[in-house]
């Protein structure tokens, strides 16, 4: 009798299952068809606006579509969008795991200071030629900017695993790192050349407007390479939600498993950021719009994460050439004008609510 009255719950119970992953595989595709929209709209704006028809058929048959078209569309603009697809998506999944393996709403790669690291890194290459890595000339900058970004993703992780440290003092500490590589960077200014500051500039206000296909291969070759490797361990990341103790009575190393993703971390914000300049919030608001509409679940909430940020940052790219014609603004400050209300509000609520 009870085998029997089992039965018919537990085939309820996966009727329920099954409807809560189809509604969540069509927010999957939902994110996917805002990130298209977004992507050919990035294509058809600029000193030259095409139209939707003109940019498909210029990505779809280009033997065809006019020379000028053709031009604009593959050798200015498609790898300015497919950058900015690429870095949102890099940086929401960076921000993701950040938040995961932290237990912190409030954690991303650039309110932690992973970010102004890497700029840091950078702007030491482009200003005096310093190489971390002295026998990598040829990519010293990425370089520079990866070994900083890990440096102080490394310092997060030491100082959160202490027994005395609660969430709201990591946030401080990555304030206080904000902070430190902000002076350092701006010391770095006095004493650059015309032609350094310059460069340096631009990797504080984040410019997508210096893609190029090379960047483009390096940046998606380092998120291709770490998507893997998150969705091998989607089932820990998700059951580290449920905390440590809980994690480690079902086999998980949880000290190796916070290494390790911080490492893939610093990974996948250093890069972007080596590229396009420093961008804020993407790592904080993408995730937290996918998990409100997704949940915890890392096999769903991993690929939403990466569709919001592309999409945000993607958004972002069209309103920066959009605000005044002719002029394409930086795009930190856009995602500035986001984020920061948005992080206030996160404050503000996890004063009222446990995360």
């Amino acid at each position: 009798m009870e085998k029997a009255a089992t039965q018919p719950a537990a085939a309820e119970g996966r009727d329920a299952y099954r409807a809560l992953a189809f509604r969540r595989k069509l927010m999957l595709a939902g994110f996917a068809a805002v990130l298209l929209l977004c992507f050919l709209v990035d294509l058809m704006l600029g000193p030259a606006r095409y139209s939707m028809g003109q940019v498909v058929d210029a990505l779809l048959s280009p033997a065809t579509a006019p020379a000028a078209v053709r031009v604009v569309i593959w050798d200015i603009r498609l790898p300015v969008a497919l950058m900015a697809v690429v870095t949102g998506a890099a940086l929401a999944i960076a921000g993701a795991q950040m938040q995961t393996v932290l237990n912190n709403p409030l954690a991303s790669p650039f309110t932690l200071g992973i970010s102004g690291a890497a700029s840091f890194g950078a702007a030491l290459a482009l200003v005096f030629g310093v190489a971390i890595v002295p026998f990598a000339i040829d990519y010293v900058v990425p370089l520079n900017a990866f070994i900083m970004a890990m440096g102080a993703s490394l310092l997060i992780h030491m100082l959160s695993q202490r027994r005395d440290v609660t969430t709201e003092t990591v946030v401080l500490l990555g304030i206080a790192l904000v902070f430190t590589f902000n002076a350092l960077l701006a010391l770095l200014q006095f004493f650059a050349s015309e032609q350094a500051l310059g460069a340096v500039v631009f990797w504080m206000m984040g410019s997508l407007t210096k893609a190029s296909w090379h960047k483009l291969a390096i940046t998606s070759a380092v998120l291709l390479f770490c998507l893997p490797l998150f969705a091998r361990r989607a089932w820990a990341l998700t059951t580290l939600r449920l905390g440590d103790e809980k994690a480690a009575s079902f086999g998980i190393d949880v000290k190796r498993l916070r290494l390790e993703t911080m490492l893939l971390v610093a990974l996948l914000a250093s890069v972007p950021v080596a590229f396009v300049g420093t961008i804020g919030f993407i790592g904080l608001v993408g995730p937290h719009i996918a998990r409100m509409l997704i949940g915890e679940d890392q096999r769903f909430f991993l690929p939403a994460s990466a569709l919001a940020g592309a999409a945000l940052l993607s958004a972002s790219s069209v309103v920066s050439k959009s605000l005044i014609p002719g002029l394409i603004f930086p795009i930190s400050v856009v995602t500035a004008l986001v984020g920061v209300p948005f992080f206030f509000s996160l404050i503000l609520t996890s004063r009222r609510r446990s995360w």
